[in-house]
């Protein structure tokens, strides 16, 4: 798959870490992947490295990290003395507002619930959800 001659295509690289092509571009646009060296005939040519930045991104990603935390954590994991208590400040920030949106979820499933739980099967002028969405 990965030779001296040529590495990895733009496609073989989406496979290889889960994305899609359009992800990889976007993320070579934001300036999250560093752009590959180019063969003779113009193609990207990506290496392990790509592969592991791309994964690490892809997860970040998933997790919820903006773009922005994930540029900062990527710059944190590059540098020579990484510092955990950047990471950990950039975590703590993330965890805090996974926290809050989930506290406004658990709300709203309690008011959704409430309100689906007035409804009825019968034909009615009358319906609590209906009532809810109505300014």
């Amino acid at each position: 798959m990965l030779t001296k001659k040529r590495g990895l295509s733009i496609g073989q690289l989406a496979r290889a870490a889960g994305v899609n092509l359009e992800t990889v571009r976007y993320y070579e646009n934001v300036k999250l992947m560093t752009p590959p060296p180019r063969t003779q005939g113009g193609h990207r040519s990506y290496d392990e490295l790509h592969i592991r930045r791309l994964a690490f991104i892809r997860r970040a990603r998933k997790l919820g990290f903006s773009i922005e935390d994930v540029r900062a954590l990527l710059a944190l994991s590059n540098s020579e003395h990484t510092s955990c208590a950047g990471v950990k400040d950039i975590a703590v920030t993330h965890l805090m507002q996974v926290r809050n949106k989930l506290a406004d979820l658990t709300r709203l499933e309690a008011i959704l619930a409430a309100t689906v739980g007035q409804c009825t099967s019968e034909l009615s002028a009358h319906c609590p959800v209906l009532d809810m969405l109505d300014p």
